[in-house]
């Protein structure tokens, strides 16, 4: 089994404690230790707080991680004692991986308070004791939403057939398209969430332009009153997938993807538009055996911003992020820093209701590190020089940026201020990547794309053919 597959599950199969925004975390700051802590008095409260939002039946699906376990009564918790003591206490649960510096700036922090991890310990420590019963909190409801996080959706879609991965892949991509017809939707809506629901084991990622995408451990996309996207009769629905397993005799499996999507009222119209946009770059070459090579990109916005959230997204030799806003009085901010990258926990990072304002003329610069030596034990080559791709063997740079223009009622370019800044007119770059290359920008991949600005800098440059090694 391969070491990236292996991993996954053992994260799985170990998750412990996973909080979404939906299960906020007050007392942080207000639980105390207890020595000698009993299930139903000390333990089931922390439970019910930041836990049971996945562990319990129907519990929320995050890009595909599902919780294989149950933490709502003390004889389905009992047997995972010191699998949650040993993850809490290593902070390698609950999944979390922004600097210590930024406790309490993103709305989704999953976190638990030093005292709440201490008493979780020490129940497992002294024998994981049940206590009274009659000591237990009133049983927290959830809503029946058909396992959906957002809530019942207006609108389900799916990408359009049932598909077979053979068992000889182990990295595949292919895109499917769908429609969003008259029937499904009449007149144009403006988004307010966006889930999507891995239709097997063997989805890695999601990007369906326009809605969005999902990878391991993303949660659903439910925006802020006041933000969001339209979607119309007559949009295609282009579903990028990449499937990942390990290849061998009867590990094929069948997928069928869907996607929920709610909708704010018919008569409401959000004030600003939700723009999700990568800071990316494809060239750069890891050499064999660097435990850290680095490499950046830099973005500027023309105009006032609110900025919403961050993605970092490498692959398994990722090992650090870290976004920082140069403001144009020429103080600097750390806006977010990922010091333990971890490709099995694509987290988005966001911030609470209304963004974080910044003024026109902020550059963002983004810096990336990967580790493509024999001591990541995520490396599936440490030999190899490493080159941006598709598959899981190779790497990417993607900084995906969520953010919205600071003025009501503004339509942004459909292209995003970010990926505007790689050509100044974006149209007119499209016109002749067509003309040069016979390709359409818009339905390309990004393994795709990479090729083509590839094969364009080698053209610039006088260089042709350079880059086929």
């Amino acid at each position: 089994m391969s070491r990236s597959i292996t991993r996954l599950l053992m994260i799985a199969a170990l998750v412990s404690l996973v909080a979404l925004p939906a299960a906020a975390n007050p007392s942080n700051n207000t639980a105390d230790v207890v020595e000698k802590p009993t299930f139903f008095k000390d333990v089931l409260p922390v439970l019910q707080q930041n836990c049971q939002v996945c562990h319990r039946p129907g519990g929320a699906n995050l890009g595909g991680m599902v919780a294989p376990m149950s933490f709502t009564t003390y004889e389905s918790t009992r047997p995972w004692a010191k699998s949650i003591a040993r993850q809490v206490e290593a902070r390698t649960m609950p999944p979390w991986h922004a600097a210590p510096r930024h406790a309490g700036t993103f709305d989704n922090e999953r976190t638990l308070a030093d005292a709440e991890i201490a008493t979780l310990v020490n129940w497992a420590k002294s024998g994981a004791k049940s206590g009274d019963a009659t000591d237990a909190p009133a049983g927290k409801e959830w809503p029946v939403n058909n396992g959906w996080s957002i809530g019942e959706p207006d609108l389900v879609i799916n990408m359009g057939q049932k598909y077979f991965v053979e068992d000889d892949v182990e990295d595949h991509y292919i895109t499917f398209t769908t429609t969003i017809t008259k029937e499904m939707l009449p007149e144009p809506r403006w988004v307010k969430g966006v889930e999507f629901r891995p239709g097997s084991e063997v989805v890695h990622h999601i990007i369906a332009r326009p809605l969005g995408g999902i990878a391991p451990g993303n949660d659903p996309s439910l925006y802020d009153e006041g933000f969001g996207t339209l979607l119309e009769p007559g949009t295609e629905i282009r579903w990028a997938m990449h499937y990942h397993k390990e290849a061998g005799e009867g590990t094929g499996k069948w997928d069928f993807s869907e996607a929920a999507i709610r909708f704010y009222p018919e008569d409401y119209t959000p004030e600003h538009i939700i723009v999700n946009d990568p800071m990316v770059k494809h060239d750069f070459a890891i050499p064999p055996g660097d435990p850290n090579f680095q490499a950046k990109v830099s973005s500027t916005f023309e105009r006032d911003s609110l900025l919403l959230g961050y993605t970092p997204h490498m692959h398994l030799r990722g090992s650090y992020a870290k976004y920082v806003a140069m403001y144009p009085d020429g103080t600097e901010e750390v806006l977010l820093e990922v010091p333990k990258y971890d490709f099995n926990w694509q987290t988005h990072y966001k911030y609470p209701a209304g963004g974080k304002p910044i003024p026109a003329g902020t550059k963002i610069e983004l810096t990336m590190a990967w580790d493509n030596s024999e001591g990541n034990p995520n490396n599936p080559d440490p030999t190899a020089t490493v080159h941006f791709g598709q598959p899981t063997t190779a790497e990417m740079m993607f900084g995906f940026v969520s953010y919205a223009d600071a003025e009501p009622g503004y339509q942004p370019e459909s292209t995003g201020f970010l990926s505007s800044r790689r050509e100044r007119d974006p149209e007119r770059m499209k016109k002749m990547l067509k003309e040069r290359f016979n390709v359409d920008w818009d339905t390309l991949s990004e393994d795709e794309r990479a090729d083509v600005l590839k094969r364009l800098r080698e053209a610039r440059s006088g260089n042709a053919g350079a880059g086929d090694r």
